[in-house]
């Protein structure tokens, strides 16, 4: 446990500082996911405390609960008499092929076109399963991808050391900083009980880790809008990963839509995207524009499978990643089972999300970049070694919140945060919202 704090903090920049985990047990799964959901959101909560100290002379001390820690990295929402819809397209998921297993991920309706496009049209898992069968597993992902889709071939740990992504994404650092040349000395404007007031979030990211890491900063104060395409839905997570926030769409395509979107990024202090490596560059936003557009401003980034290697550009999520660097076959060897096992939650997600919003927060006052990946947090897991069989408490009442978060789907509450920063309460002013229910404007 102390060692990926270790590792994480040193990635970060942050003193080797020992942080109290309290209560007991852990997920179960081949991996310690518990352990790395208590570091990601204790080194989150480190920034915190650290940008805290810089502005009041003060350090507030910390705590992160493990139980907490472990459901948040599921989902946090507790509905009153409704139902978050499912995370899943039903065709999506994992399939034997003719020399193993693939991992098809169809959430999106343009990615299941892709594999679609590929496999024929499908009406069910049934369906899908036979024509997966007929085809080599390496020959399909490769055949998804190139239609534009989203597919990973189940690999083993030593197969993804040999392959050339795999050795890309280990010469990486955790967290690659640059520094910016530009000026961030804006007056702070926060409080201690709103640390990150005053600070303006532009979200660009989708699914989970870039929307953890910008509730997080909402929760602690910030302005955060995020913005969509105008299509884009992903009604599974919405009501888990918009809490706190304001949610617009623009067209990045149209020309209007463009010149509100510029204006937002010259007066933001903070920009989240998880957009594939050459995605932002392709619409005219890359590096060096949004540099002149917004001097000073923090960028934080995040893809699949790291900045370097052949598959820098691909497009990936948690659990692809999972089949990809070893970490679903470890599972299955662990569980003795005869399918891909994957982490109980999403924990790449989920933890690099922590990690982004703590980078963000080291940032704040000196300015420029971090770039992170779910594949480098991947190989961070697989490293610490296994987990622990100590099970986790089940989840009671007492565990929830006492407020009730009145959304637009009916009432709920949340677990209590597993966080606690001293003086500092994670706290949000609005609900989780739909996509586009508010205007692409600063307050």
């Amino acid at each position: 446990m102390t060692d990926l704090l270790t590792s994480i903090q040193a990635a970060l920049g942050l003193p080797h500082t020992p942080i109290p985990f309290a209560s007991r047990g852990a997920l179960p799964s081949a991996f310690a996911v518990t352990d790395l959901a208590c570091a990601s959101i204790a080194a989150a909560g480190q920034a915190v405390s650290e940008w805290l100290q810089q502005h009041t002379g003060r350090l507030p001390t910390l705590e992160v609960d493990r139980r907490l820690a472990s459901f948040w990295f599921a989902t946090s929402i507790r509905p009153m008499g409704w139902s978050v819809p499912p995370l899943w397209d039903p065709v999506a998921g994992d399939y034997a092929a003719k020399d193993g297993w693939v991992r098809l991920h169809t959430n999106a309706p343009h990615h299941r076109a892709a594999a679609e496009s590929v496999l024929g049209a499908c009406a069910d898992r049934a369906a899908m399963a036979s024509k997966v069968a007929q085809w080599a597993k390496s020959d399909l992902e490769q055949a998804v991808v190139d239609a534009g889709g989203c597919a990973a071939e189940m690999r083993n740990w030593a197969q993804w050391q040999a392959h050339p992504q795999g050795l890309a994404v280990n010469a990486e650092p955790l967290i690659q900083f640059s520094a910016d040349s530009g000026e961030n000395a804006k007056p702070w404007r926060g409080s201690v009980a709103q640390p990150l007031a005053g600070i303006k979030v532009l979200d660009l990211t989708r699914v989970l880790a870039g929307p953890i890491a910008s509730r997080f900063l909402a929760g602690l104060g910030a302005d955060v809008l995020r913005i969509d395409p105008p299509t884009w839905n992903e009604p599974g997570v919405v009501p888990e990963v918009t809490l706190g926030k304001r949610c617009a769409r623009l067209d990045l395509h149209d020309k209007t839509d463009r010149a509100v979107f510029e204006s937002l990024l010259k007066d933001a202090d903070i920009l989240l995207h998880g957009y594939r490596a050459d995605a932002l560059e392709k619409l005219g936003y890359g590096v060096a524009v949004r540099q002149k557009l917004a001097p000073g401003l923090i960028d934080v980034c995040l893809n699949a499978y790291g900045w370097s290697g052949p598959w820098h550009n691909r497009r990936g999520f948690d659990s692809l990643v999972q089949m990809s660097s070893g970490i679903a076959e470890a599972g299955m060897q662990w569980k003795k089972a005869n399918q891909p096992t994957p982490l109980p939650v999403q924990a790449l997600d989920h933890a690099t999300g922590y990690l982004m919003a703590a980078a963000a927060i080291t940032l704040l006052g000196r300015g420029g970049s971090a770039r992170l990946s779910l594949a480098r947090t991947a190989r961070l897991l697989i490293e610490q070694g296994a987990g622990t069989n100590e099970a986790l408490r089940a989840e009671d009442q007492s565990d929830q919140g006492v407020l009730v978060e009145q959304t637009p789907w009916g009432p709920a509450h949340r677990l209590k945060v597993p966080l606690k920063i001293t003086g500092t309460p994670l706290q949000w002013a609005l609900p989780a919202g739909e996509l586009g229910s508010h205007r692409a404007q600063w307050w």
